[in-house]
């Protein structure tokens, strides 16, 4: 089965340009965690010429912990947040003549929402607020997000982690533990041919973060291209 390739950017000053080529989808930061429009202008005109498919990449309102701590509001208030982070990224892609075709929540928010029935109705009320309900949703292969964007008819993207390490019982390693990130391109490039042919994933992602991105990057396309497992590019 053909996957995607996903990679979270507009989060790092010097992000390399070559990210946007390789990825198939962008997931660009819209001010939760990380990015301004300044950031996000620059995201949204790379993955144009680039021809990837924009995706919205919200988080908690949390710049200090990259939006990888879990923060307590109301559902009013995360729907608030969701919904202007993706309209914030909306503007600038309309100006950039792109459209956003998915969203992908960030870190804490990511996780959170896959747990809680609660916080996975807030995050997809903000989205269908600031975007319609017409964009696809990425994010866990089970859980409560899986589960609320099944009952709403939500296109939805199952995620695999080409640089995240998995323990034994198929869970992501805890960012807190040693091991928990996959920096060797050669280790990530045979986890991604493992996920992709398990049949289990439509998309895989490196983050733009990880140190070594780029390579890392590099190594996990060649793989899929050279497998035959890597969707077609280009935007809807």
């Amino acid at each position: 089965m053909a996957v995607s390739l996903n990679v979270d950017l507009g989060e790092l000053p010097g992000e390399p340009e070559e990210l946007y080529s390789i990825a198939t989808m962008v997931n660009v930061a819209c001010g939760g965690h990380a990015g301004d429009e300044a950031t996000m202008e620059r995201a949204c005109e790379l993955a144009r010429e680039a021809g990837a498919r924009l995706a919205a990449h919200p988080s908690y309102p949390d710049r200090a912990g990259f939006g990888r701590t879990s923060i307590s509001m109301t559902s009013a208030e995360l729907s608030a947040s969701v919904r202007a982070q993706v309209e914030a990224l909306a503007r600038v892609a309309r100006r950039a003549g792109i459209s956003i075709e998915a969203v992908k929540p960030h870190g804490a928010l990511y996780h959170d929402a896959s747990r809680d029935p609660a916080i996975a109705a807030a995050l997809l009320e903000g989205i269908a607020a600031g975007l319609g309900a017409k964009v696809a949703l990425v994010g866990p292969p089970e859980g409560a997000l899986a589960r609320r964007a099944a009952a709403e008819g939500r296109a939805y993207l199952r995620e695999g982690f080409a640089d995240r390490a998995y323990g034994p019982d198929g869970e992501l390693v805890p960012r807190t533990q040693s091991g928990a990130l996959i920096t060797d391109p050669a280790e990530a490039r045979a986890q991604a041919l493992r996920l992709s042919g398990a049949g289990r994933f439509e998309t895989l992602c490196v983050h733009g973060d990880t140190p070594g991105a780029l390579s890392i990057a590099r190594a996990v396309r060649e793989a899929l291209v050279s497998a035959g497992q890597l969707e077609a590019r280009g935007r809807s």
